[in-house]
């Protein structure tokens, strides 16, 4: 055989060869590659996305959680402010009833004295009536005797 004629039959065969591996094996090896490379895009496309929406969710929980302390907050202050107002009803209401039995105290206590003094009066007024008695040694009438302590009681007045 010939070098040309051998190098021409290789070069028909590799040719052949090269077009069979373009037509029949070449498109599904690029198909493949195409595919998984998309695999793989589409991969860290929703990696991405969902680094994304964990940082979202993770704002969203800070966020939730400061709501929660803002409202707790407020919740302590209405039930401190509450409270508060309980204790001022209750102390108000304390001194209400304080001034009230300190009243009634007082016009008890009044009334006692206003009591005491008719009583002293009237005790005055007979040791009187017995002094005089004893010292004039006389009877005195009953009717005279009831105008001088009336008389008396408005003079003590």
């Amino acid at each position: 055989m010939n070098l040309n004629a051998t190098l021409f039959l290789q070069l028909a065969v590799f040719l052949i060869l090269g077009g069979f591996t373009m037509k029949f094996v070449w498109p599904p090896i690029v198909k493949a590659l195409d595919e998984r490379a998309k695999k793989i895009a589409d991969g860290l496309a929703a990696a991405e996305k969902a680094k994304s929406d964990l940082a979202l969710a993770d704002k969203r929980a800070i966020e939730e959680l400061r709501s929660a302390r803002e409202k707790a907050g407020e919740i302590r202050a209405n039930a401190e402010r509450q409270a508060g107002e309980k204790v001022d009803e209750a102390r108000t209401e304390a001194a209400r009833i304080i001034a009230q039995a300190r009243e009634a105290a007082q016009a008890e206590a009044g009334l006692a004295a206003q009591q005491a003094r008719d009583a002293l009066r009237d005790q005055v007024a007979l040791l009187a009536v017995a002094g005089a008695e004893k010292i004039l040694r006389r009877e005195i009438n009953p009717q005279v005797h009831a105008d001088l302590l009336a008389n008396l009681k408005q003079e003590l007045q």
